[in-house]
Order: C-alpha cells, then sequence, then structure tokens
C-alpha cells in the first residue's frame, strides 16, 4: 500500500510514474487525477492541523484542461471551492485554496497566470455567491466575464459534493435559456482562430521570439474543437465538460458532429506522441515544425483544418437556431 508523507514524495511519484503513463491519453488523465486528489488531501490535513475541521461542506472542482480531461503531460492550475453555508466560512476556504496551490506548485503543476485558483476569492465562494456570480457574469456579458463564465463550464468534482456544482451549472442553464441572444456573445468570446495553414498550405508558426518556429497546439490546433463541442453543450444542457463525453452526447442530436469525434481523437494522440519529452508547462504546447517529417507536418494540417472547420458549422447553427 502507498502511504506519502510530504508534498516531495508526491512529486517523486509523479516523476517515477509519469513516463509509463504518458503514452495513453486516458491513463495519463486517470493518473493526474490520482495525484491531484491526493494532493489536495494532504493539503486538507496540513490544514486541519492549524485551523481545524472545514466549518462547512465543500467541493473542490477542477477547470481547463483538468477539467475536460484533458490534460498532457504537463498541465498548469485551475481550480475553485463551493462551499455550503451562508456563515463568514470564507477565510477558511481561500486559505485552503492557498494551500493547495502551493502544494500542488511543489508536486509539479504550475500556477495559473490568470489566477483560476482556489486561492482567489473569484474561485472559491459558498453556493449562495456562486450563483450570485453566475448570474452576475452573464448578466454582465462583458468578454471577462463570458470568458469567467466559459471557463467555469469546463469543471468537474474532484473531491466533495458533487452536487454543489450540477446545481450551478443549471443556474447558468436556466439563464441561457431565457436569453438566448447571449449566445451570440458567447460564440463572438471564443471566435479568434488563430491561424495556422497559410492560403498556400503552409503551416504557419510563430515568427518572433522564443516561440519561433513553433505552433501553438492549444490555441491553433485544440481550441476550435473544445470552443465547438463547449457552446453545443451549453445549448443541450449537458454538464458534462470532457470534450470527448460531449462528442459523444451531441452526436445524436447533431450528426455533423460525428464525422470530426475521430479528429479530436486523433490530435490527442498526436499531441502526446510529440509533446510527451516535454520538459515544462509552457513547452507541452508548442510544437517545433522542423522536428516534424512531411507526413505528419500534412496529418497536423488536416487536424487543423478540420477543427475550424468543426468550429465553422458550429458557429452558423449556434446563430442561426437562437436567432429564430
Amino acid at each position: 500500500m502507498r502511504v506519502l508523507k510530504s508534498y516531495a514524495e508526491l512529486k517523486q511519484w509523479r516523476q517515477r510514474k509519469l513516463n509509463a503513463v504518458s503514452t495513453d491519453h486516458r491513463k495519463l488523465n486517470l493518473f493526474h487525477d490520482e495525484l491531484i486528489r491526493e494532493t489536495v488531501q494532504m493539503a486538507a490535513e496540513n490544514l486541519r492541523g492549524e485551523w481545524g475541521n472545514p466549518p462547512a461542506p465543500f467541493s473542490f472542482f477542477l477547470m481547463g484542461s483538468a477539467g475536460r480531461f484533458e490534460q498532457s503531460v504537463w498541465s498548469d492550475q485551475d481550480h475553485g471551492i463551493i462551499y455550503d453555508s451562508h456563515d463568514n466560512c470564507q477565510a477558511y476556504f481561500l486559505r485552503l485554496g492557498a494551500e493547495i496551490s502551493h502544494a500542488l506548485t511543489l508536486v509539479g503543476y504550475e500556477r495559473c497566470e490568470g489566477g483560476v485558483m482556489a486561492s482567489n476569492p473569484l474561485w472559491c465562494q459558498s453556493v449562495h455567491a456562486w450563483k450570485t456570480q453566475i448570474t452576475d457574469w452573464l448578466t454582465e456579458a462583458s468578454w471577462q466575464s463570458l470568458r469567467h463564465f466559459l471557463t467555469f463550464f469546463d469543471s468537474r468534482v474532484l473531491t466533495g459534493e458533487v452536487h454543489y456544482l450540477n446545481e450551478l451549472k443549471n443556474k447558468g442553464f436556466t439563464i441561457l435559456q431565457q436569453q438566448p441572444k447571449l449566445y451570440f456573445r458567447l460564440v463572438e468570446n471564443v471566435d479568434f482562430i488563430k491561424k495556422g495553414v497559410g492560403v498556400f498550405g503552409q503551416l504557419l508558426p510563430e515568427q518572433h521570439g522564443e516561440k519561433a518556429g513553433r505552433i501553438q497546439l492549444k490555441q491553433t490546433v485544440l481550441f476550435p474543437y473544445v470552443n465547438a463541442m463547449r457552446l453545443l453543450a451549453l445549448k443541450e444542457r449537458i454538464e458534462s465538460p470532457s470534450t470527448l463525453s460531449r462528442f459523444k452526447e451531441l452526436r445524436t442530436m447533431y450528426s455533423f458532429v460525428k464525422g470530426f469525434e475521430g479528429d479530436f481523437i486523433q490530435l490527442l494522440e498526436f499531441r502526446l506522441h510529440f509533446r510527451k519529452e516535454a520538459q515544462s508547462y509552457k513547452e507541452v504546447q508548442l510544437i517545433p515544425i522542423d522536428t516534424l517529417s512531411r507526413v505528419h507536418k500534412q496529418e497536423l494540417k488536416q487536424l487543423i483544418k478540420r477543427g475550424q472547420k468543426l468550429f465553422s458549422e458550429t458557429k452558423t447553427i449556434v446563430e442561426k437556431e437562437c436567432s429564430s
């Protein structure tokens, strides 16, 4: 039986195990879940020794690639806390969020540059305050507030009460159902797609700085698939955050998505194959095109084009249905 007593031991476990799971997307993400769960539990125990037991039931949830079960060998942190209390418990849970973030950093998960972590009051709130927050995000409907909402929607509970998160997602579904014009704003929010293929069929890598000669996998290749499936999942009240799960649920409602599911699976395998030796989160998101064979360059071009086609068709459907 594995008994780990420190964050350093958790990091060592990560280093020992990662190579064994880095060629299989599902095994890799199951390991990330296990490692993050162990880290969160250790952080909670450490805090309990100083601050006592949690003052209310709570859930710790993941967002971003972790929320979507789409992490590569390296990942940053995107997480939050929901607690069930109207009392002033936020100080305790913010302290818990800070300890979790500190622990995950030591284990090997970089802090989120945008502050999407449970140590931030925006992402650590009571159920009641979270409902107000979601209402405010969708009522304000600014670029930033809608970006926060979309980030929140790619979420799943890792430890604690699952139904808190379900309540919050249903709050969002209800508001969108009452105000379908919001979908136009949501489409606008994710409509910028970084071009990866030029008019002559050539790959378009970054031109300057440390990223020169590299394609940004996340923004250029992955996001069109993720954003398209998220928009349809919101429209159809699908709570699952996984892009693959969304494909499976949506293909019976929108027949055109069936043809793109295989492309997305191929993309996840492509990223694992070519970035499994990456040494940092930043590096895992960039692929030097001079390391690719002619065949693999063609494969990457096709994945880029297919993602853009999926997003374009999704955009047309969402805007048409929400304008009628």
